[in-house]
């Protein structure tokens, strides 16, 4: 497979290396986000780091970024820049970068690029049709059907953490009411677990609630930490509900942060989705923890480019 650079960019610090298949053979130091007061900057920051990526790697065939926000990866656009203010405009980040780098450029939604690598190279490998879900401070989806990214016709399908499982429920950020992203993202685990424990008589910061340090406190046995992990599988549950019954996939694959509980999120999930769901789409299912963890986003985004500058790309 063709060596490409890639980017994944986070809302604290953007990840860059040079990747080969699913392997990361360099990483550079990361950029950090809020040091740049603009997009151009941002740009011109990436550039730099990839024009010295390519001085140690001169055979890489392609760039490909991973965005979070509303991409469109047709036309390498970026809309919006999720948890970076100063990127609140349309800004085509393929052209610049392409005519900056003199190489083909790839740029998709940062979950878009974890389900590609789990798709190709990871724990989807072989499947036609599967759902990934990267459980953050937001919640991000990707979809395959019939061997092929679901994109959508405004190019932004799988946008799952805006999915609703209370149509009551808590406002969204785009006016959507109930969506997931508002009861499991990370800041919203960790404010419930603040309520549990202060209920309980016990002090805990929110930076002491991280699903880390919730985790291992499960871990220990903890009471409070293994009925939140209960309480997350439960409101999971909802969204994968609603994809069994919508697509049907043949997996659903989890990243993220609490994805590492392992038995401490997956027990309880397959317990409440085999309540809701039709035995056949239950026995059908499979639930998959992530194969490439936290790297996923970069060697998703480089699988992409080097496929694209193959022309093999989905």
């Amino acid at each position: 497979m063709n060596k490409a650079i890639a980017a994944d960019f986070g809302g604290t610090s953007i990840k860059m290396g040079v990747t080969q298949g699913g392997s990361i053979l360099e990483k550079a130091t990361p950029l950090l986000t809020a040091a740049y007061d603009s997009p151009d900057a941002i740009i011109q920051a990436m550039c730099a780091t990839a024009r010295d990526l390519l001085q140690r790697h001169p055979d890489a065939s392609a760039v490909g970024l991973g965005m979070p926000g509303w991409t469109d990866f047709h036309r390498g656009v970026l809309y919006q820049l999720t948890n970076v203010p100063v990127w609140n405009h349309e800004v085509p980040v393929r052209d610049i970068m392409q005519q900056a780098l003199g190489l083909p450029v790839v740029l998709d939604n940062d979950a878009n690029c974890m389900t590609y690598a789990e798709w190709k190279l990871g724990a989807g490998r072989g499947l036609e049709s599967l759902a990934c879900l990267t459980l953050g401070t937001g919640i991000g989806g990707g979809i395959v059907i019939h061997d092929r990214m679901l994109r959508g016709k405004t190019v932004s399908a799988a946008e799952l953490g805006q999915t609703c499982i209370d149509w009551r429920g808590r406002t969204g950020p785009f006016g959507n009411r109930g969506a997931i992203e508002e009861y499991i993202g990370n800041n919203e685990f960790a404010a419930d677990a603040v309520a549990a424990y202060t209920a309980a008589g016990i002090t805990r910061t929110a930076e002491e609630c991280t699903p880390y340090q919730l985790t291992l406190a499960a871990q220990k046995g903890c009471p409070i930490a293994c009925s939140l992990y209960e309480g997350y599988a439960e409101k999971l549950s909802s969204l994968i509900m609603n994809l069994m019954y919508s697509i049907v996939p043949e997996a659903v694959i989890i990243g993220g942060g609490v994805a590492q509980a392992g038995d401490l999120l997956f027990k309880p999930l397959r317990e409440h989705l085999k309540a809701q769901l039709f035995p056949v789409h239950y026995a059908a299912l499979q639930l998959l923890p992530a194969h490439f963890g936290a790297d996923s986003g970069l060697i998703g985004a480089g699988l992409m480019a080097a496929d694209y500058a193959a022309g093999t790309l989905n």
